[in-house]
């Protein structure tokens, strides 16, 4: 697992922000790139993926609108939303999903492990469903 003090202070807070988290929830993008151990990998942010009742019930205790995310050709959310609490900023989001030629497909990963980070747990999809989900965004 690779961290800078940056992206270790923010994934400190997301843990407690999630902490009344309902369902189960992921970090996903660069970030669990990185905490797969995955170098060089520049974490610019920090992608959570929860669902749209945890979104609903966590979002407005961080001082967020739970709002329809932005129009993107390739990406949607049903819940969007972005913190800037920590030294990264933080993208949440719930019911999201991307597109391809075949349509719109869900993003919610069947795998779900724990990388350790300071004391706190963090769920990241497995390494090869992580890559599976990155790749279908193009990355």
């Amino acid at each position: 697992m690779r961290t800078n003090d940056n992206l270790s202070e923010c994934l400190k807070l997301v843990t407690q922000a999630m902490r009344g988290a309902q369902s189960s929830w992921w970090i996903i993008g660069s970030a669990a790139a990185a905490l797969h151990g995955a170098a060089p990998v520049d974490v610019a942010d920090v992608d959570v993926l929860l669902s749209v009742d945890d979104a609903q019930a966590i979002l407005p205790q961080l001082g967020l609108a739970a709002g329809v995310g932005e129009d993107h050709p390739d990406f949607r959310s049903d819940i969007f939303a972005i913190w800037r609490g920590s030294s990264l900023t933080v993208e949440f989001m719930a019911g999201f999903a991307f597109r391809d030629t075949a349509g719109w497909h869900p993003v919610w990963p069947s795998t779900r492990q724990f990388v350790e980070v300071d004391g706190c747990k963090l769920p990241v999809p497995s390494r090869a469903e992580l890559i599976a989900i990155m790749q279908s965004f193009g990355r």
